[in-house]
């Protein structure tokens, strides 16, 4: 039986994450409301990818201590307003888009947490690096000033076994612990289990913990 309220599925997805792994409410496209009834349940960590909708929500929500993560593709314009909101990015998937971060980071005088995307099957619809890409660019990475490198993000294409899933995420693992790298951004709603299994530190999840999104979205759902 699928539990009915946020609580009940807030409980229910805790319950089958270890100590290690933490959760990530994916709240694009839920109001405020749903965001401030969570953290009332004790979720501090909520992920957004539209800035002009994040930006309008966490107005809303000053009053509260949360912890925000940028989980969209990262325009290159759009780097600086994010940068000023955000304190964790999950989608650097480029060499010239981590110069330009860090860059941008020092100006503002802030030091973001990054996690480089990485593609690790083939998938024309996701972009980041593929780990050859990743090795080249390493020391280049490394060297950047006003960022902290923590960690890797991948997604699983879709279509995938969950087998299959389960052996993406464990070369992802790998590849993290190869380069000294803690944070693994590993796992949405429909395959988080196995990401969680093969040692994710943040699962990505949406439609599982809030429910549908509202049937009538405000504006900024389409931006």
């Amino acid at each position: 039986m699928v539990p009915e309220s946020a609580a009940e599925r807030l409980a229910a997805i805790r319950a089958q994450l270890s100590a290690s792994t933490q959760l990530l409410a994916v709240s694009k496209g839920h109001p405020a409301a749903a965001i401030r009834e969570l953290a009332g349940l004790g979720q501090r960590s909520f992920g957004e990818s539209r800035l002009q909708e994040a930006s309008a929500k966490q107005e809303e929500l000053a009053d509260l201590s949360l912890d925000w993560h940028f989980i969209g593709r990262l325009q290159a314009n759009k780097v600086r307003p994010v940068l000023q909101r955000f304190a964790w990015l999950h989608s650097v998937d480029s060499l010239a888009l981590a110069e330009r971060v860090a860059r941008i980071a020092g100006e503002e005088g802030v030091c973001p947490k990054l996690l480089l995307q990485v593609k690790l099957r083939p998938d024309p619809a996701k972009g980041g690096f593929v780990p050859e890409e990743l090795h080249q660019a390493w020391p280049q990475l490394r060297a950047l000033p006003s960022v902290q490198l923590v960690g890797l993000m991948t997604m699983a294409p879709l279509g995938l076994a969950a087998e299959q899933r389960q052996s993406l995420f464990g070369d992802c693992a790998a590849l993290a612990r190869e380069l000294g790298l803690d944070q693994l951004s590993m796992g949405m709603s429909g395959d988080w289990p196995e990401a969680a299994a093969a040692g994710s530190t943040w699962v990505r999840i949406g439609s599982a913990l809030f429910g549908p999104k509202p049937l009538s979205p405000p504006a900024w759902d389409a931006i």
